[in-house]
């Protein structure tokens, strides 16, 4: 790999690590980091790509195996204790959060992604990747090693706490 293919593939897929790092771990410090060490994966790994996902589908599954190991540090979880739990994604009332160009200062939405980081990690990982990440089905299955149908059921569960969660009613089949 070249230094011109990794800038354009920190060009291309840099803002959704660098979001989705940020969305896991809630800390921007920690999402820098992951977002150097995942393109640093790719530099070293970009050989053994096989091609049978999309570039970002790999770059995201990437992404989330860091988060997932920082995630699981005994150092980081020591610190998350103690860490203000206004720190952070919710905090954007005095660091808003730039997203798509678009400065996020709505209440509702902080409600809501506080509502999505409240799910348990495997209904997370799918609304975050399907609706902030905008991948298929199919993608998501791919990026988490998961089948398909999986995923589709993890995201109908998800709608369905979330719906609860805010004040809806829960939609049982049977």
């Amino acid at each position: 790999m070249d230094k011109k293919e990794l800038e354009r593939l920190m060009n291309s897929y840099g803002n959704d690590v660098l979001r989705t790092a940020f969305i896991y771990l809630k800390d921007k410090h920690l999402a820098e980091d992951v977002f150097q060490e995942v393109f640093i994966k790719v530099y070293k790994k970009f050989n053994k790509f096989n091609k049978k996902s999309s570039e970002k589908t790999w770059i995201l599954a990437i992404t989330i195996n860091s988060c997932r190991d920082i995630l699981r540090s005994s150092w980081i979880k020591r610190v998350l204790r103690f860490q203000d739990p206004e720190y952070g994604l919710l905090n954007i009332k005095e660091n808003s959060i730039n997203i798509d160009d678009k400065v996020i200062k709505n209440i509702e939405y902080e409600d809501l992604i506080k509502k999505v980081m409240d799910l348990p990690k495997k209904y997370k990982e799918v609304i975050l990747l399907y609706y902030y990440q905008e991948l298929s089905t199919s993608e998501i299955s791919e990026t988490l090693k998961i089948p398909e149908g999986t995923v589709r059921s993890r995201l109908y569960r998800a709608r369905e706490l979330l719906k609860y969660n805010i004040g809806g009613t829960i939609e049982y089949e049977g």
